[in-house]
């Protein structure tokens, strides 16, 4: 399949989300001002540009596969508690768009404000530097060739329009640099999965990873882009996870507010991966239904729980001990990956649900947790969606608050004035039926 760019015309839905991303502006109930917080971001981003331009050029000129990467060039220190990566994708970006260059600057802007970083915890909190970006082959193992050399070659064309559209359903954008960008996001996800499994093998209580890096992946899927999703970040990592280190079953929750399509094609009739997912019923892209369980020898291996809308913390704390414990310790992983989009935030601008800084605490936390009791703590998250930058920042770093095993301090930040009432009926509606679907 030739991957096919999209004209402006063809670039409808976008005026929609333009907008929406706007509204967000409306919901700032924060401690601390947007216009200080992006003082940080400038700086991060003129800090990069060198490195970019370097990483570039470098990823051009390599013919490795990262599957060979020794495993000791990623170990952490044995007091790490916390190890990420960073790949913000700076040249990856489309002016007012919601997924844009801002993000992951916004998270390490945060996480140096509360003072989260190496530079104020010491070896607790390791970032992994120097990754190597994915192959072309670990992109294969998720993705059709044609697509990924289409992209490669449509490189050329972003350099002389600036930006071309390449899925108009999302809408998906191109840079001249997403092509080598989506590469290197890639491989900071399987980078973190070596270095995880390198320290679960000598200590029985490894850091958890998180990849903080864009283009998100989730929407993906194997013929092409969508969704803001170029390449599926959190299949390439499965797949490497599975062939790399020999860990068999991998279990993977996406709690992003829209359905991760992309990872629940790429694996619905994979026996040996359970896809999870919580999303807002309706949302984008319309997939997702609670009767979609796999298929084959997948079937029972796929499961869909979409939300009402205004569903919240409740919700999400009943889903959790209901649903995800009692299928992940049916299932025995051998790793668990998590697709964390904080667009379920209350404050996010694209959809309706009630999620609170508090709410990602308690998953991280939870999700830590189960890893420990059921895979040797190998747990890595891959950041998605998430387009409130105040609240997608503060969100992260509670979650790495979670994996220190520190108190939250959501309430520095969650505004419990704001909420309304969950429809716990329908909720409770929704968990019967999903149980009783896959006999939990």
């Amino acid at each position: 399949m030739e991957l096919q760019s999209i004209s402006r015309s063809a670039f409808t839905g976008y005026l929609y989300l333009s907008v929406s991303y706007q509204l967000c502006k409306l919901k700032n109930h924060y401690k601390f001002g947007l216009e200080n917080n992006l003082v940080g971001v400038r700086s991060f981003h003129n800090q990069l540009k060198s490195a970019m331009k370097h990483s570039s050029k470098s990823i051009c000129a390599s013919n490795f596969s990262s599957s060979n990467v020794h495993e000791d060039l990623y170990l952490p220190p044995s007091t790490a508690r916390v190890m990420y990566s960073v790949a913000p994708a700076m040249g990856h970006n489309q002016e007012s768009h919601p997924e844009s260059h801002l993000r992951v600057p916004a998270i390490i802007n945060a996480l140096e404000k509360m003072e989260l970083t190496s530079k104020y915890r010491g070896s607790e909190v390791f970032e992994l530097q120097n990754f190597r970006p994915a192959s072309v082959d670990d992109i294969a193992n998720v993705h059709a060739r044609a697509y990924v050399s289409g992209l490669e070659k449509a490189m050329d064309q972003a350099s002389q329009e600036g930006i071309i559209f390449i899925d108009g359903s999302g809408p998906t954008y191109a840079t001249s640099t997403t092509f080598q960008e989506s590469l290197i996001a890639a491989g900071a996800g399987i980078s973190l999965i070596d270095s995880v499994v390198a320290a679960s093998r000598i200590d029985n209580n490894p850091p958890v990873g998180f990849a903080l890096i864009r283009p998100p992946g989730h929407h993906a899927i194997p013929k092409g882009p969508m969704g803001f999703c170029v390449f599926g970040n959190i299949a390439i990592a499965a797949r490497h996870a599975q062939r790399a280190h020999g860990l068999k079953r991998v279990f993977i929750i996406d709690f992003d507010v829209h359905h991760g399509n992309g990872t629940n094609d790429t694996f619905y009739d994979d026996p040996d991966i359970f896809f999870l997912s919580t999303h807002q019923d309706g949302s984008y892209p319309g997939t997702g239904k609670i009767d979609e369980v796999g298929h084959g020898r997948g079937e029972g291996t796929t499961l869909n729980l979409p939300l009402p809308g205004g569903s919240g913390d409740a919700t999400m704390r009943s889903v959790f001990e209901e649903v995800i414990v009692p299928c992940a310790q049916r299932f025995k992983p051998d790793i668990i990956l998590v697709s964390a989009g904080y667009d379920a935030h209350v404050l996010d601008p694209l959809a309706n649900l009630q999620f609170t800084t508090g709410t990602y605490y308690m998953l991280a936390s939870n999700i830590k947790q189960l890893a420990k009791e059921l895979c040797g703590g190998r747990c890595i998250f891959f950041l998605e969606g998430g387009y409130n930058l105040q609240s997608l920042s503060y969100s992260v770093a509670d979650s790495f608050r979670a994996f220190l095993g520190e108190p939250s301090s959501a309430s520095q930040f969650d505004d419990p004035a704001i909420l309304y009432e969950e429809p716990l009926a329908k909720v409770k509606q929704a968990i019967q039926r999903v149980k009783s679907i896959h006999s939990i």
